[in-house]
């Protein structure tokens, strides 16, 4: 399956929360989209439907593809610590993740689109794999051709949100993945012991 870029605030309505940040659409219509989406009367979920529906979450939530996420989870289950903890550190360690969250670019899928056409350098070497898995101390920043870029200078403008496992520096247009973060810090609402259930069948 290709990576989904149909209406998000259909993708939304399906999991019942604002995934993708907020949404005027999801406010009007906060009901699983079809038909029948306003009924009552839904057909209660399985214990498997339910597990598959917070997977799907995890990876609409980030826009991982269901290849990518299989291998993160291996990687998780191979470390010390609570595999779905480890599961939501390694999938807030990617590149495309981590500019998203450091204010470069204002959602997940313009940050791909960012590294992807190499306006994103690694410690000062550019990277274009939106899937790379950064390490503690590397230093993410604007390639310096990119730095005027209306789509970069623009989401910096907006730049509210602070994270405690990064660090930033306006001047220098860069910042450090200092840690990996806990899962208090981590704001999704993702039940990824769900997950870990599920591949775990």
């Amino acid at each position: 399956m290709a990576r989904y870029i149909g209406p998000k605030s259909k993708i939304a309505r399906k999991f019942g929360e604002p995934i993708f940040g907020p949404d005027r659409a999801f406010e009007k219509k906060n009901y699983p989209p079809g038909q029948h989406g306003s009924s009552k009367r839904r057909k209660k979920q399985s214990e498997y439907g339910i597990q598959l529906q917070e997977k799907q979450k995890a990876k609409y939530t980030y826009g991982i593809l269901e290849k990518q996420f299989r291998i993160l989870f291996d990687k998780a289950v191979h470390k010390k610590g609570i595999t779905g903890e480890v599961l939501l550190q390694l999938i807030e360690s990617r590149l495309d993740n981590t500019v998203y969250r450091l204010g470069i670019a204002p959602t997940r899928s313009a940050a791909r689109q960012l590294v992807g056409h190499r306006h994103i350098t690694v410690n000062g070497e550019v990277v274009n794999i939106p899937s790379y898995l950064l390490r503690v101390g590397d230093v993410i920043g604007v390639r310096e051709r990119s730095k005027s870029l209306e789509t970069i200078t623009g989401s910096l403008e907006g730049r509210v949100n602070k994270y405690s496992w990064l660090e930033w520096d306006s001047e220098k247009m860069a910042g450090k993945f200092m840690s990996y973060p806990t899962r208090e810090d981590i704001p999704e609402t993702i039940k990824e012991q769900l997950i870990v259930e599920l591949y775990s069948k």
